[in-house]
């Protein structure tokens, strides 16, 4: 059995001030990747045995960021998609794996008043272009808040937030296009009408109050759904406004 975890930390020096090595350690991951690390090369030298680590930054200091704990020898590791226009923000690290290519993304927030929406609208058609590229050769295991909540169960008030950065009818249908072209959300597959969210806003008691979204997901090649024996979303871990997310595989 492959364990994988996904957490978007929201800076992971903050997160270790918040007990992140023990968490770590508890979910034993064979594989454990990070989002919005906001941190440069040389800030903090946070190694874990029996693990390596591999670290995307962003040129802007404090800012987006990805890393990956694996347990296991890539064959080979990329940073980025391959496009300058994207590549800049330390947002996708790709592993090769001998079966599998691991994605561990951040996808851009189309920020207040969608002011980056057509730039995220361009991110998601060449990331798209990326994975499918990636599936020709090996399936694929992608990771990540990829900062959408896909359908009305997936967040707590989908009427109000209708149109807002995260559900506007142009982020969800991409991600309705991405699962129609060979991919499968494990979560949902697994748990269809389960209501779990893996986001609260640090206002109005949103966590308290269980007031979320669903935003953070492993997505697979539709040839790995078979293989799927568990998706979790662990609710009761905190120290950031997100919280992981596990996938296990049996692979």
């Amino acid at each position: 059995m492959l364990k994988l975890v996904s957490w978007n930390v929201n800076g992971l020096r903050a997160v270790v001030g918040k007990d992140f090595a023990n968490t770590f350690k508890t979910l034993d991951a064979d594989f454990f990747c990070l989002q919005e690390t906001k941190m440069q090369e040389g800030q903090l030298n946070l190694q874990f045995e029996g693990y390596q680590s591999y670290w995307n930054y962003a040129d802007k200091k404090g800012y987006s960021g990805t890393a990956i704990y694996s347990r296991h020898q890539p064959v080979s590791v990329a940073y980025g998609i391959g496009k300058d226009e994207h590549d800049h923000e330390g947002r996708v690290i790709t592993l090769e794996m001998p079966q599998f290519y691991l994605v561990c993304c951040y996808t851009p927030n189309s920020q207040d008043g969608l002011k980056r929406l057509d730039y995220r609208m361009t991110w998601e058609d060449d990331f798209r272009a990326y994975l499918k590229q990636l599936d020709t050769k090996k399936p694929v295991i992608l990771c990540g808040d990829l900062n959408v909540a896909h359908e009305e169960i997936d967040l707590k008030n989908p009427k109000t937030n209708r149109m807002n950065a995260g559900f506007t009818d142009q982020e969800r249908q991409k991600m309705t296009q991405l699962l129609s072209e060979g991919f499968v959300d494990t979560f949902r597959a697994l748990h269809p009408g389960q209501v779990t969210y893996s986001w609260w806003s640090y206002r109005f008691q949103a966590r308290q109050k269980n007031a979320g979204w669903r935003i953070d997901y492993f997505i697979t090649s539709e040839r790995l759904r078979s293989h799927i024996a568990e998706a979790l979303i662990h609710t009761d871990i905190y120290g950031s406004d997100h919280c992981p997310v596990e996938l296990d595989l049996d692979i």
